[in-house]
């Protein structure tokens, strides 16, 4: 096997960290098999075709009365120093919503509530990040804002005057949302 997985299907090729060696049910090496049109991997032991899931993490757009988009400074990598939306990974328990919710409180200390979906985004940007982001618009309806959790400083940010943005998602939901205002104003 090398490093690099072809899909057979699809265009991409799969990075070696994201390629599992060893089943997670009995810790036998893996093998690559052709299975449902596409190379994947395979545990001879226990004779089951290894089916990855995604990471999903989710996140929320907020603006204020001013229009100005709620932005959290990381305080660790990856991207540390730099501004995303709050956001964070949904557990298993929960619906992507109440994860957005959820990390927007923990993270600026801001209660919200989700409006709507604003985007669904797909593609890891780095080796611990998550598959699908999925990002809606949502409302402050109580709390104080304060920089907790994994943030560093939490601040709203005029569309014009956006600091450095550290996700693809981050900047893609940001822009999705400039796109909005210029279409309707809200």
């Amino acid at each position: 096997m090398t490093d690099k997985v072809a899909n057979t299907t699809h265009s991409h090729i799969m990075p070696s960290e994201w390629v599992l060696n060893f089943c997670p049910k009995c810790g036998t090496a893996l093998q690559d098999r052709i299975a449902f049109s596409r190379t994947r991997r395979y545990c001879p032991n226990c004779d089951e075709i290894i089916f990855r899931e995604h990471k999903v993490a989710a996140g929320l757009l907020v603006v204020d009365d001013g229009g100005r988009v709620l932005l959290v400074r990381r305080a660790w990598g990856p991207m540390q120093g730099y501004w995303s939306l709050p956001a964070g990974f949904v557990d298993f328990d929960e619906a992507p919503a109440e994860a957005a919710v959820r990390e927007c409180h923990e993270e600026t200390g801001r209660e919200t509530e989700v409006i709507a979906l604003l985007d669904l985004i797909s593609g890891r940007e780095h080796t611990r990040g998550a598959d699908l982001v999925v990002i809606y618009r949502g409302r402050i309806i109580g709390g104080a804002l304060a920089a907790n959790d994994d943030a560093g400083d939490v601040g709203f940010f005029a569309l014009d005057g956006l600091p450095p943005l550290a996700f693809r998602a981050t900047r893609r939901a940001v822009e999705r949302w400039r796109a909005l205002c210029e279409e309707q104003p809200v």
